[in-house]
């Protein structure tokens, strides 16, 4: 479903402009891919469709103002074209600027075990918290209501999707926690001199309970298959399609959309020996890429004979990714959870591409399902909510067939 579907369809029920659907396109892939130009291109041609378009990226390197070639472009929104806004997103500014209270209490804990302060704030921005809050801004932007799609720029690493199941996660556990801060804080207080740390104050627990409640929306969108999509960039070579391969099956995992895989930077035949060996040896790479994402579908770009910068190239890597689709259309949508009732039985399928049977483990806790799965850089895991229709039912099997998870569940004999 395109952007121009859905506003056909606001439009239908009479909501239009209340209820605005932002579409949200997320690129990852390894460092070096391409993936900042690819995101950049994708925006360009998404606001010359006429869709206003913020285009967010979270390196560190400041990679925006060297892709568009125009200075400045930081945590305050820059237009680049008409309908095109550009983000440089700064996690610890944003932090700083929205849950200072959060964050000077986490180093208030550190530094009352004797954590030098300036070290104390620096630990209290723990692993992910960076991504977490490039992750926070789409919610934003999402509540202001301002903007028809946001193309966002990951954070280059092999496990970066792990951050987008973070706020599902973060908010489940968060909110219970929270909820018992908030309910033996007052008898916190009371036995500080002894605990010798700072109780929070109500400041951090209303702090607390606003960025959960941005986390759950910030899930909802997440996990909403009609508005998000994930995809792949990769070059022709084992390392990238590896990652790029790791990172589609924790989406599939996590139960998020991926409908396209890109790959940069393909070389063309050649009349010389050496080059026309890499051309050779990149062409099988590709091919083995489209095997192992299909049903993906895969675009193809050379490499180009200059450096890809600029309004113009960026324009042209657009055109040649996707000529005349419209970007923001949802190009593939698969099922990562199904669940059909056979008999007495239950039967829950997964998708989980990429794995073997050895590297699963699964267990029941009442209402949920957690699947963990082992994978080269360590292990990812989901909560899989399972359909009150189970709760009378035990799990009986669990086998992979075909890339897919199937788990059974039947009646428990009186």
């Amino acid at each position: 479903m395109s952007i121009c579907e859905l506003d056909i369809l606001k439009s239908f029920i009479g909501l239009y402009p209340l209820f605005i659907l932002l579409r949200l396109i997320i690129y990852t892939g390894k460092g070096g891919t391409g993936k900042t130009v690819t995101s950049c291109a994708t925006a360009i041609k998404i606001a010359e469709h006429n869709y206003k378009t913020l285009v967010i990226s979270a390196d560190p390197a400041h990679t925006l103002s060297d892709a568009f070639m125009m200075p400045n472009i930081g945590h305050d929104p820059k237009q680049v074209l008409p309908n095109l806004t550009a983000l440089q997103i700064d996690p610890v500014t944003e932090m700083s600027r929205q849950y200072n209270t959060i964050l000077s209490y986490t180093a208030a804990l550190f530094s009352s075990k004797g954590i030098d302060e300036t070290l104390a704030y620096e630990i209290a921005m723990l692993p992910g918290m960076t991504q977490l809050f490039s992750l926070l801004k789409v919610e934003e932007v999402d509540r202001a209501k301002t903007f028809d799609a946001v193309v966002l720029d990951m954070p280059a690493s092999g496990e970066a999707l792990r951050y987008l199941y973070f706020p599902k996660l973060v908010g489940s556990i968060g909110r219970k926690l929270t909820g018992l801060a908030g309910l033996f804080s007052g008898f916190a207080k009371i036995f500080q001199p002894l605990a010798k740390f700072p109780t929070p104050t109500k400041d951090v627990i209303q702090s607390e309970m606003e960025l959960l409640d941005r986390l759950d929306v910030l899930s909802n969108i997440i996990n909403d298959n009609n508005r998000t999509s994930v995809r792949l960039v990769a070059n022709p070579d084992t390392f990238s399609i590896e990652n790029a391969k790791r990172v589609l099956m924790s989406t599939s995992l996590y139960g998020i959309n991926v409908d396209m895989a890109v790959i940069n930077k393909i070389m063309a035949g050649s009349s010389d020996e050496y080059y026309a060996k890499w051309a050779s040896f990149q062409r099988s790479k590709v091919e083995e890429a489209k095997a192992n994402f299909y049903p993906l579908p895969v675009r193809e770009v050379e490499l180009y004979g200059t450096e890809l910068r600029g309004i113009d190239m960026l324009r042209k890597h657009g055109e040649i990714l996707f000529g005349s689709d419209d970007p923001s259309k949802i190009f593939y949508r698969g099922e990562p959870y199904m669940f059909v009732k056979e008999g007495t039985a239950i039967k829950m399928t997964v998708q989980v591409p990429f794995t073997e049977k050895d590297d699963f483990s699964i267990e029941r806790y009442g209402d949920q399902l957690t699947i963990t799965v082992k994978t080269v850089t360590g292990q990812i895991a989901n909560v899989v909510p399972l359909p009150v229709a189970t709760a009378g039912m035990k799990l009986v099997k669990a086998k992979l067939l075909n890339q897919k998870l199937k788990v059974q569940f039947e009646k428990e004999s009186l």
